[in-house]
């Protein structure tokens, strides 16, 4: 008996192309490498015998699944994403695909870039589209103030920069601040 999930909300569909770059190789890899070595795998321990107490060859066919599921993911997934390859008119106002520059109340600075939520990424300061940092931002311009609701209290941000460019050295320690804003 499986455990009841709750759906979750659809995630937005817009994607970077460096995202949509990213999964059609984990696609690729996951069909043509990864697949196929897992396949071998099995029949080989298939042909050890026994196969309800081989361990190996019950581990490998739930690697297969686990896989094939990514794979029927990913391939329905890459069909319905939208790729937003163009940066707005009005440079200075931060939408989808924006890296923001943020001043917290005590001084200390924040970047995020605003992405998709299939390439959310904390390490690299890739903030959702859906999460709650992002909304707050999405339409403002430099010099705004923001408020976001997040789990331990309410935070007001002042947007020091827009770009749609990556910041130098941007995606090494660019979450000093974050606080669950995903």
């Amino acid at each position: 008996m499986r455990r009841y999930r709750a759906s979750q909300p659809p995630g937005s569909r817009y994607i970077t192309p460096e995202g949509k770059e990213r999964l059609s190789r984990e696609l690729q890899y996951l069909w043509k490498t990864k697949r196929p070595q897992v396949t071998q795998a099995v029949a080989e321990a298939a042909a050890m015998g026994d196969r309800s107490e081989n361990a190996e060859y019950i581990y490998g066919k739930k690697q297969l699944r686990e896989i094939d599921a990514r794979i029927r993911f990913l391939s329905k997934r890459l069909e319905e994403l939208r790729v937003v390859d163009r940066t707005p008119e009005d440079e200075g106002t931060v939408y989808f695909g924006a890296w923001v520059r943020l001043e917290d109340e005590e001084g200390g600075i924040s970047e995020y870039r605003i992405v998709g939520p299939d390439e959310l990424d904390p390490e690299k300061g890739h903030i959702s589209i859906d999460s709650p940092m992002a909304r707050a931002l999405l339409k403002k311009a430099e010099g705004d103030e923001v408020t976001v609701e997040r789990p331990r209290g309410r935070a007001v941000f002042t947007i020091v920069e827009v770009r749609y460019r990556a910041f130098d050295g941007a995606g090494e320690s660019a979450r000093e601040n974050t606080g669950d804003v995903q």
